[in-house]
């Protein structure tokens, strides 16, 4: 891996740490990250490339638990709104302030999700590496057999920035 991937996955991993320990001072807590590049609408008129951006989320605190959402969607929405494609995504949790922080594989319907932005989107997964750096596959093989693969790419609807 060279030193450019390695920096990016880094930044990742803190940034989700540190708005772990900023939203959740106590007690259980969960953030994702991830690294955008492409146009931002906002502020070039979606015409120019811009450099790359991490934005980070949180999961939605409901009383009703079938209205939750998983923890990442919160930074695919903001993907979306500055139209720009998702390269990288983290998601962090803890069990409580004294616990070590631990990364979550995304959930098929992450995964789902994820997918508008190609199969080459990098995703940190689930490895048992407490304590160490978190490992970052391409999207397609945490789905090797993913239903897509019976259609053209064409017929999909993806990201066309």
């Amino acid at each position: 891996m060279d030193q450019a991937e390695r920096h990016i996955e880094e930044e990742l991993y803190c940034s989700a740490v540190e708005l772990i320990e900023r939203r959740y001072p106590t007690g259980w807590g969960g953030a994702a990250a991830m690294r955008l590049v492409g146009r931002d609408s906002s502020k070039h008129g979606g015409n120019d490339d811009s450099e790359a951006l991490i934005v980070t989320s949180v999961a939605i605190e409901t009383a009703n638990a079938a209205a939750s959402l998983c923890i990442e969607v919160g930074a695919m929405c903001e993907a979306m709104k500055l139209d720009r494609r998702v390269t990288h995504t983290i998601c962090v949790v803890r069990d409580d302030e004294h616990a070590p922080f631990t990364v979550l594989s995304p959930c098929g319907i992450c995964q789902e999700r994820l997918r508008y932005w190609g199969d080459d989107v990098m995703c940190a997964v689930s490895d048992n590496n407490q304590g160490k750096r978190p490992l970052f596959v391409p999207l397609r093989d945490l789905q090797p057999h993913h239903w897509t693969q019976s259609y053209p790419p064409t017929e999909l609807e993806h990201y066309k920035g």
